[in-house]
């Protein structure tokens, strides 16, 4: 009903987006139900953690083909991605079962990868975007700051740092206004489920961090990561600057 009341307000206004917003819902209630099937399996009793780990490795490598997609016109951000998420997924998921946050087992696994990975995946298309149109549209500042004798790391520093704004801001704001503005995912369906309120919380704030930790850590390594790319080894900016196209008389 809920759909069919905005894909409503989209023909009755002329969005041009009813059909756009159909194919979202059916899609999305697709790949939940297969999602489903495939949880069903992985978290049964006594199925081997093993599984789970696969899941894992196959939503990092998904994540990644993701951000080669959407970020077409950076050079090698597959392999980029893949290694800044799958050292993103190492250090947040190290620190949270090695300090036994959660006990390393498939329900806890992979709803947590989950989460992690899905932010970081967007923080990685963000970044990258970001990194590669600063360095073409200030592409005359930067070789101006490479003329001056700077290195490729230095000169191309604010701009990468600029980059790295925009992909962490939204989170970092997100999580400033948590609980005052709006309940989170996690919590609210512990809420819904019947769970003791303060121990949601907890949980929350465990999921939240996790978040932060992990859009860092991916924010980090795709900026400098990119940024590299953009330069030989002799400190020259490869990516062309941004055709305009001419005006006819």
């Amino acid at each position: 009903v809920l759909v069919a009341i905005a894909v409503g307000i989209s023909i009755a206004r002329n969005l041009g987006l009813a059909q756009g917003m159909i194919w979202a819902s059916a899609r999305a209630m697709a790949q939940l139900l297969l999602v489903g099937l495939v949880l069903k399996f992985l978290l049964a009793k006594n199925q081997h953690i093993v599984w789970s780990w696969a899941w894992v490795f196959g939503m990092v490598i998904i994540a990644a083909i993701t951000v080669a997609r959407r970020a077409r016109e950076v050079p090698a951000v597959f392999w980029l991605a893949l290694a800044a998420l799958g050292a993103s997924a190492a250090v947040a998921l190290g620190v949270l079962f090695a300090l036994r946050i959660f006990p390393l087992e498939p329900r806890t696994l992979v709803p947590l990868s989950g989460i992690m990975i899905g932010n970081a995946m967007t923080s990685a298309v963000v970044v990258s975007r970001r990194v590669f149109e600063e360095l073409r549209a200030k592409r005359d500042e930067v070789e101006a700051r490479l003329a001056l004798g700077l290195s490729s790391a230095d000169a191309a520093l604010p701009y990468v740092r600029s980059a790295m704004c925009t992909a962490l801001i939204p989170q970092i704001e997100t999580t400033k206004a948590v609980g005052l503005v709006a309940l989170p995912g996690a919590m609210t369906g512990l809420i819904l489920a019947g769970y003791d309120p303060f121990k949601a919380v907890l949980v929350q704030v465990a999921v939240m961090y996790l978040v932060l930790g992990s859009v860092a850590v991916t924010t980090f390594v795709v900026g400098f990561g990119v940024r590299q790319r953009m330069f030989t080894s002799d400190h020259r900016l490869v990516i062309e600057s941004k055709k305009v196209g001419s005006l006819k008389a």
